[in-house]
C-alpha cells in the first residue's frame, strides 16, 4: 500500500471513531420501551427498523420478515401518533426503543441506528431496513434466511448487496389504495428491468446505482439528484462497525465491495421497495412541513409536485413481477452461483 492508500486508511479509521462517538452519544435521546433480545440464539438474524407513524404498514412488514426465519426485531420510534409505538410494544418479538428528537440531527437515524447495532447486534447476522423495503434473494421461496447467511458465511463474506427495486402499478400511485395488513405486492407489481447507470464511490468502494422509475418520473431533468438505490442490509455484525450514509456504505471500508471485481461473481439480492401507494400522499406532506429527510426533503419536494396530477409511474416499457429468478434473468440480482 502507497503513502497515499495508508493515508487514505487512516483518515476512514479517524472517520469510523467519530461515527461510534456519535452514536454513543445519541444513544442519550433513546428511551427504552422493552428490550426483549436476552437468550439470543448464535444464529438468530436480528432486523432493525427506525419509523415515525408505519401503523398501517406494520402487520404485512413483520409477518413477511417472520416467515423468512426473522426471529428478532428491533425498532426505534421516532415520535408516532398513529398507534405504531403501542402496536409494536405488544408483539413478543420486538424489542422498542422510541425518541421524539430530531431524525436529521441524528444523521437521519444512522446514529440511533449505529448505536443499537453495536450495543445488541454483534456477533449476528443483522439486517436494516426500512419500513418499505423487502428483501428478496436467490431460493427465498424455498429457503429461510438463515440459509442465506449460513452460505455467505461459508463464502467468507460479511455483507450482502442489495439494488433498491421500485416498485409500482398500473395506476397512479395516489389511485393504488393500500389497505391494513395487505400484501402491497399485490398491486405493486411491475419495476423497470434496465435504465440503471453504475459508478463507484472512490472514497468508500461502493457502487453508486441510479435510475429506475423515480429518476425517470420525479428527476427527468435532473437525474444525478435521483435517490440512489445501491444498499448494503444484511451485514455478519462486529463491534466497531458503523453506517456511514443510510445502509448504502459503512465502514470499514471492506464491508463495502458486494460485487466481485475479480471476474467472478457474489450473490446479490434486491429490496422491492413499497413506496408508491395512495398512503404516499399524506406522508409526503408530512414530510415537506417536517422537513426532516436527506437534502432538504428534495425527494418528497418531487413527490408532493405532482399530487393532483395523476402522475402514472408504468411504461410499455415495464416488467411484471415474477420472482426472484427473473430478477437473476434480468441481471438485477445474482445468485452467485448459490444452487
Amino acid at each position: 500500500m502507497g503513502v497515499i492508500g495508508l493515508l487514505r486508511s487512516y483518515r476512514l479509521r479517524l472517520e469510523r471513531r467519530r461515527r461510534l462517538l456519535r452514536a454513543f452519544r445519541k444513544r442519550r435521546e433513546l428511551q427504552k420501551v422493552v428490550n426483549r433480545l436476552q437468550d439470543l440464539d448464535k444464529d438468530e438474524v436480528i432486523l432493525f427498523c427506525v419509523l415515525r407513524n408505519e401503523r398501517i404498514r406494520l402487520p404485512y412488514f413483520l409477518r413477511y420478515y417472520r416467515r423468512m426465519g426473522v426471529t428478532r426485531f428491533v425498532f426505534v420510534e421516532n415520535g408516532s401518533v398513529d398507534g405504531t409505538r403501542e402496536y409494536l410494544e405488544a408483539q413478543n418479538d420486538v424489542s422498542l426503543w422510541t425518541t421524539t428528537r430530531s431524525y436529521k440531527r441524528a444523521k437521519f437515524g444512522v446514529d440511533w441506528l449505529n448505536w443499537l447495532l453495536n450495543r445488541y447486534g454483534s456477533g449476528h447476522w443483522c439486517l436494516s431496513v426500512d419500513i418499505d423495503e423487502f428483501l428478496v434473494f436467490p431460493h427465498c421461496d424455498t429457503r429461510p434466511i438463515t440459509a442465506l447467511t449460513y452460505y455467505l458465511e461459508q463464502s467468507s463474506l460479511r455483507s450482502f448487496g442489495t439494488l433498491l427495486l421500485d416498485m409500482y402499478s398500473h395506476r397512479p400511485f395516489e389511485r393504488t389504495s393500500y389497505g391494513e395488513g395487505a400484501d402491497p405486492f399485490k398491486k405493486l407489481n411491475y419495476f423497470d428491468s434496465g435504465n440503471y447507470t453504475m459508478s463507484r464511490n472512490a472514497k468508500y468502494g461502493n457502487l453508486w446505482i441510479q435510475g429506475g422509475p423515480r429518476q425517470r418520473v420525479f428527476f427527468p431533468d435532473d437525474p444525478a439528484k435521483a435517490p440512489a438505490l445501491n444498499k448494503i442490509p444484511l451485514v455478519n455484525w462486529k463491534r466497531g462497525y458503523v453506517y456511514v450514509s443510510s445502509t448504502h456504505s459503512l465502514l470499514p471500508r471492506g464491508l463495502n465491495l458486494v460485487y466481485d471485481e475479480w471476474g467472478g461473481e457474489k450473490a446479490t439480492g434486491c429490496l422491492l421497495h413499497a413506496k408508491f401507494l395512495n398512503i404516499l400522499r399524506d406522508k409526503a406532506l408530512e414530510e415537506l412541513e417536517r422537513k426532516e429527510h436527506y437534502a432538504g426533503s428534495r425527494e418528497y419536494k418531487a413527490y408532493g409536485q405532482t399530487i393532483g396530477a395523476d402522475t402514472p409511474l408504468w411504461t410499455e416499457q415495464s416488467q411484471k413481477y415474477e420472482g426472484w429468478r427473473q430478477l437473476v434473468e434480468t441481471g438485477l440480482m445474482s445468485s452467485g452461483g448459490w444452487i
